[in-house]
């Protein structure tokens, strides 16, 4: 289980500096991590592109004809262009808000929902836990990808309602490592002096604990956006997510398979987008884990 790490507070420091020292320490900690570092780096780009990609990219990318079908990379077209002739590049630009979007919106989802099952179950004795408990261990019965379609097939297609699938398919792993950490943090010292001070439940649970269990929290939601990126695109790529001829990682490539004996590009470039989004924000999250709590250096996000 994921727990943060503490130190001794120096009694002769203001609470402010040490936080900040700690803050300076850990930010030196995951600089010092090249892949970590350069990954950050990938993803603000990819953020940077989300917001402006509308202005640079060099073509609208849903007209069809804007070039020959199926034209290589050129010196007019850097990415080629699609079955339709449509610019590649100017699709990857615009589908890098959409993909990104629909993760982080899913992500927002499962914590809004397993951290509070998380608290309650885990802070709210055993019958509201054997309740909560039994909840997830049926949705961790499913692939998180099975789960995304099942919704997806219950609500019906379209971003929005592949956002929400997603979210739900990560709700189990926030829901977990939220009850793990506690049932495991309740038992300290400053939960019992809030309890004996008459703070009530909800206060010790959202004041006193979950604060406590910030770091593990921190780490899975950034590997979260990885399986949400999985996820949504996945559900895009048959078919079941954005309808034609919006621009988006997993739909492109879907609609590329069929050409990739006779053109590679199609699919090369999405594909391409997909695998280094996902890789970025897993070390980014490793790399986070190790700044944050250097005792679980070497440790993935989801070992616990």
């Amino acid at each position: 289980m994921l727990t943060l790490s503490k130190r001794q507070p120096d009694p002769g420091q203001p609470a402010g500096s040490r936080g900040w020292k700690q803050a300076r320490e850990a930010f030196e900690r995951f600089a010092a991590n090249p892949a970590a570092l350069v990954s950050a780096i990938v993803m603000l780009v990819l953020i940077v592109v989300a917001f402006v990609g509308p202005a640079i990219a060099p073509y609208d990318p849903v007209k069809i004809g804007t070039g020959p079908r199926l034209h290589p990379p050129s010196g007019q077209f850097l990415m080629g262009t699609d079955q339709f002739g449509r610019d590649i590049l100017s699709r990857v630009l615009y589908g890098t808000r959409l993909t990104l979007q629909a993760s982080l919106i899913a992500v927002v989802v499962a914590a809004g929902i397993g951290i509070p099952l998380g608290l309650m179950a885990g802070y709210s004795g055993k019958a509201v836990d054997g309740v909560i408990s039994r909840f997830i261990d049926i949705l961790l019965s499913f692939p998180g990808i099975l789960l995304a379609l099942i919704v997806v097939a219950i609500l019906g297609t379209g971003l929005g309602r592949v956002q929400i699938a997603v979210g739900i398919s990560l709700i189990p792993a926030y829901a977990r490592l939220v009850r793990g950490s506690v049932m495991s943090a309740k038992e300290n010292l400053y939960v019992e002096a809030a309890r004996s001070g008459g703070c009530s439940t909800f206060r010790i649970a959202t004041r006193h604990i979950l604060p406590n269990i910030f770091v593990p929290l921190l780490v899975l939601s950034t590997t979260a956006i990885g399986w949400a990126i999985i996820i949504a695109t996945s559900i895009n790529f048959i078919g079941l997510g954005v309808h034609p001829p919006t621009p988006e990682w997993g739909a492109d490539l879907g609609a590329a398979r069929s050409y990739l004996g006779v053109a590679w590009w199609p699919g090369t470039f999405p594909g391409l987008a997909i695998v280094v989004s996902i890789l970025a924000v897993n070390l980014i999250g490793d790399g986070l884990q190790n700044a944050l709590d250097p005792r679980l250096k070497g440790k993935g996000a989801y070992d616990r």
